[in-house]
């Protein structure tokens, strides 16, 4: 069945109406002029009036007329004249003639090797595609949304327009290809799957799925992997709510095997407020460092050391986990005691709750609506509500809404009712991030980030946690840094890095005196914008080879390898 385009049936349906409103437009006509104004006209004439009226040009030799109705008729007939003139353009001709001489998207594939494609585009793979353009790794979109593979397209994204619902695509010219990812639902998920292994691509192939127990069919369509991100995501705020649970599934913001990426806030009652980060000597008394400051919703990197740690300032810290945990104690000296209070009974918050009570932990479920799992509902927004379910008392509000709007503004008014409480937010949009840290939250994470740690270790062997939307922590080898001392090689006057953190077997180090010495085998952990870490490859390209592999081999923690929640 051949496909037509709404421009060219919107064109259709107007070459077939405007003649039939001329034809009745032109009876009605002749008819009044027989029995109103006694002036019979033929059809012919009665066709010309209508012609000149619904097209403004003006008319010939009828030009009075006398009878009340006669007269309404005809003023009524002008008006949408002038009416059809202001919609023809607009609705009919300029979306046909956009239509027609727009660039065309190619609907094949050509040649794939060493590419990446991705099918459907969203939220989950934004950190992604970002990190393959910095890469300066090739990669196709396949999209069946029209308007969003044009809006890609804009943006120097090379675009293949399709549709699976309607026939199976040719992909044949998969083979050689870097690898696919998978975004779409997961029927279409598996059907991209099983046509691309149907013509002949033995390559990764990763899926994200809806359903974690939809994974396995998902491995027999043909996926190598199979993820399900709203649960990973869900996996690493239950991690960062609970000391209970860290030892089961921290892998989300953990670097390699013994480095972890923290965010801490500044309690008023810390003996860490008020001081500069120089005076504080975190580095020295808990063996941490920190590396960013989230300050007013903003990501300082690198804070200068003359900086205050205010109350309520977040610390971006580096560390091993023993480290990370003297700080948290020094940061926060405050007993954490009371439930946890979920917002939001999403798929996310639902998680959330089980992966908390499996802990041990106290959770109540807050929702607007009535449904299994919900034990308060009433509005979040409403302080009575949020006081009615032990906002006050608890140990951290975690807020898994369905939007990121609704996210922000949750976590602006829980701060201002509730300004010690720790604040954790689910987020779906990595630029989302900083407007919700502004807006009050402690701890906020991407399903855009989550996702993109998972994608680009899969398909580029990268590590790496990204802090916010430009700026991440990296895993990197020791190059030829193996016997020089690190200080010599001006890392951070010529790229911009900073090294962070060097894993050496299963000590972490975090303080560098002018002769420390990288060793063979050293893991060097870099904290930058995407832009310097890119420039540090250039500078330093033998770092980039590291067995990655080896970080979480048979790691059952790390969500690098494995879905912490299946």
């Amino acid at each position: 069945m051949i496909k037509v385009s709404r421009a060219y049936r919107r064109l259709l349906l107007l070459f077939l109406a405007v003649p039939v409103m001329v034809v009745l437009m032109a009876a009605i006509y002749q008819a009044g002029m027989i029995h109103l104004e006694g002036t019979p006209r033929s059809f012919g004439d009665s066709l010309e009036w209508a012609a000149e009226t619904l097209t403004t040009t003006g008319y010939g030799r009828d030009a009075a007329w006398t009878h009340p109705l006669m007269q309404f008729y005809v003023i009524v007939t002008q008006f949408l004249g002038v009416l059809i003139i202001f919609l023809v353009f607009p609705v009919f001709l300029l979306p046909f003639i956009e239509e027609r001489f727009e660039a065309r998207l190619p609907t094949t594939l050509s040649d794939m090797s060493g590419r990446i494609l991705i099918y459907r585009y969203g939220p989950a793979i934004t950190s992604l595609l970002d990190e393959l353009v910095q890469e300066g790794v090739k990669t196709v979109v396949f999209e069946e949304d029209e308007p969003i593979a044009r809006r890609l397209r804009e943006r120097g994204i090379e675009v293949v327009l399709g549709d699976l619902g309607a026939e199976d695509p040719d992909l044949s010219h998969l083979k050689g290809a870097r690898g696919m990812v998978l975004n779409g639902d997961d029927n279409r998920n598996a059907a991209m799957a099983l046509s691309a292994r149907y013509h002949g691509y033995d390559g990764p192939i990763i899926a994200l799925v809806e359903n974690p127990d939809r994974r396995p069919p998902m491995l027999r369509a043909g996926a190598t992997k199979a993820f399900t991100p709203n649960h990973v995501l869900a996996a690493a705020l239950a991690t960062r709510a609970s000391r209970q649970i860290g030892q089961r599934a921290g892998g989300v913001r953990q670097l390699g095997e013994h480095v972890e990426v923290a965010e801490l806030r500044v309690h008023t009652e810390s003996p860490l407020a008020g001081k500069t980060i120089e005076d504080s000597q975190i580095r020295e008394d808990t063996q941490s460092t920190i590396v960013g400051l989230w300050v007013g919703g903003r990501l300082i990197e690198h804070p200068p050391n003359e900086t205050k740690l205010v109350a309520g300032t977040i610390m971006v810290v580096v560390g091993s986990r023993e480290a990370i945990t003297r700080l948290r104690e020094v940061a926060t000296p405050v007993t954490q005691e009371g439930p946890f209070l979920v917002v939001g009974n999403t798929d996310i918050g639902s998680k959330v709750t089980e992966l908390l009570r499996d802990a041990g932990e106290t959770v109540r479920i807050l929702d607007t609506e009535v449904a299994a799992g919900t034990d308060i509902v009433g509005d979040y927004l409403d302080h009575k509500t949020l006081f009615q379910a032990g906002a006050r008392e608890a140990q951290a509000l975690i807020l898994c809404l369905d939007t990121d709007s609704a996210t922000l503004f949750a976590a602006a008014v829980a701060r201002n009712l509730v300004p010690e409480t720790i604040i954790i937010a689910a987020v779906r949009r990595a630029e989302n991030v900083s407007r919700i840290h502004r807006a009050g939250a402690d701890f906020a994470l991407s399903l855009s980030q989550v996702a993109g740690q998972l994608l680009s270790f899969h398909l580029l062997g990268q590590e790496a946690v990204s802090l916010e939307a430009e700026i991440k922590l990296v895993a990197t080898g020791a190059g030829n840094f193996v016997g020089q001392p690190l200080a010599k090689h001006w890392i951070r006057d010529r790229t911009g890095c900073s090294v962070v953190a060097v894993e050496r077997e299963e000590e972490v180090i975090v303080g560098f005196d002018p002769g420390f010495e990288v060793k063979h085998g050293d893991v060097v952990y870099l904290s930058g914008t995407t832009e310097s870490v890119r420039k540090y490859f250039e500078l330093f390209p033998e770092t980039r080879q590291l067995q990655i592999s080896r970080l979480h081999q048979d790691d059952p923690h790390s969500i690098a390898t494995s879905d912490p929640v299946e």
